[in-house]
């Protein structure tokens, strides 16, 4: 390997770790931008289970309503949890805000 190819960091780079309530705040928003994407794949499940035949074997269409709208309303309580936790981590956010005066 030359010197050229040689990845070192140089002095005046910035620490790559994040402190443990940004890294949080960041994890959190993450999981709340995948809401949709479960939402939407709880929601088409039902289109996966078989239909009512004349034998009267399969799902019945009232079922599949029944578990769109409990999918809905947990999707509901989901997006009000990931938004009390974001205004929690917010607040610890501005009240910790006097510790950086001791960083120098």
């Amino acid at each position: 390997m030359s010197q050229s190819e040689d990845h070192q960091p140089s002095a005046g780079r910035s620490s790559l770790f994040l402190e443990r309530q940004g890294y949080r705040r960041r994890r959190l928003m993450d999981a709340a931008r995948l809401l949709p994407v479960l939402g939407g794949a709880l929601v088409a499940i039902p289109l996966l289970w078989p239909s009512v035949d004349s034998a009267g074997a399969g799902v019945p269409l009232s079922s599949a309503i029944y578990y769109i709208f409990a999918c809905w309303g947990l999707l509901i309580l989901a997006s009000v949890g990931f938004g009390y936790a974001a205004r929690r981590l917010s607040r610890r956010d501005e009240t910790e805000a006097d510790t950086d005066q001791w960083q120098r």
